[in-house]
């Protein structure tokens, strides 16, 4: 595989990629961005400890592209370990892209986010339709959480589960360039170095989520919008670690990660105190 020739006029995109016993999705990830030449690519992925060969996999990719590893003994969760690699990459690039190692990017997708970012100075963060390789469309813009929002999601009978999570959508049906929503799940968010620079890093407080909720909560609060749109698409296989088990480590730290949110921004029930001035 050929590496990437650095030219100036190129917009420098820099890549933010968590990994934790990855070894089944991270080599496709990987080349999907690398299979990007419109732009200049530079990715750190920061591993969190994986005992099986996600770091013997990407090995080649840091003699052969721009790909930096950043290994931890342990798991320290998302925001530590994203934090880590944005530092590195802010002076760097022009485009921040925080990725998940699960998702399958494409050009036009990134060519497409950067042109709305670009026209739309407003707009903080962008992010992609995301979907299985089979076609499901995953709830990716979503409206803030409540307390009720979670508690019948939790519930472990499907008609209220569906009930709660009906009550995140934000309807996308009607056409558009982009849709404004409260917040962009982190698999896939594009947004300037400037962007980043003024909202600042994950806070450190949370483990594991809501980590990219309450990033968006800052953006909105310093008046920016956070943008879905439906004109770049990517694949998505995503894990949901915290469904796997009812009892876990992972659900755990989303629970505190939650409490500590609702503290921060003073709501349990209706996001609108937070952040809306009408």
């Amino acid at each position: 595989m050929k590496k990437e020739e650095n030219h100036p006029s190129k917009k420098r995109i820099g890549y933010v990629i968590l990994t934790w016993n990855s070894e089944k999705q991270i080599e496709s990830c990987l080349q999907s961005i690398f299979s990007i030449r419109k732009f200049h690519n530079h990715v750190i992925v920061v591993d969190n400890g994986s005992c099986d060969r996600t770091v013997k996999l990407m090995q080649p990719y840091t003699t052969s592209q721009k790909l930096e590893i950043i290994r931890l003994e342990k798991n320290v969760g998302t925001t530590i370990s994203r934090n880590m690699a944005i530092k590195k990459l802010l002076d760097q690039v022009d485009y921040i892209c925080v990725l998940d190692s699960d998702t399958i990017i494409n050009e036009n997708a990134i060519e497409e986010m950067i042109r709305i970012l670009d026209e739309n100075n407003y707009i903080g963060i962008i992010g992609p339709e995301m979907k299985t390789k089979k076609g499901i469309v995953q709830n990716s813009g979503r409206k803030f959480p409540s307390i009720k929002i979670k508690f019948l999601k939790a519930i472990p009978i499907s008609k209220i589960q569906k009930y709660g999570e009906r009550l995140e959508y934000t309807d996308f049906s009607s056409p558009s360039d982009f849709y404004e929503v409260d917040y962009l799940m982190s698999a896939c968010w594009l947004m300037t170095n400037q962007t980043c620079k003024t909202i600042g890093l994950f806070d450190e407080k949370i483990f594991y989520a809501p980590e990219d909720v309450e990033y968006c909560m800052r953006a909105h609060l310093l008046g920016y919008t956070i943008a879905y749109t439906k004109r770049a698409s990517i694949i998505h296989e995503w894990q949901r670690l915290s469904k796997k088990k009812l009892i876990s480590k992972i659900n755990w730290e989303h629970i505190k990660g939650l409490i500590y949110y609702f503290k921060k921004y003073h709501y349990w029930m209706n996001a609108d105190k937070a952040w809306k001035k009408e």
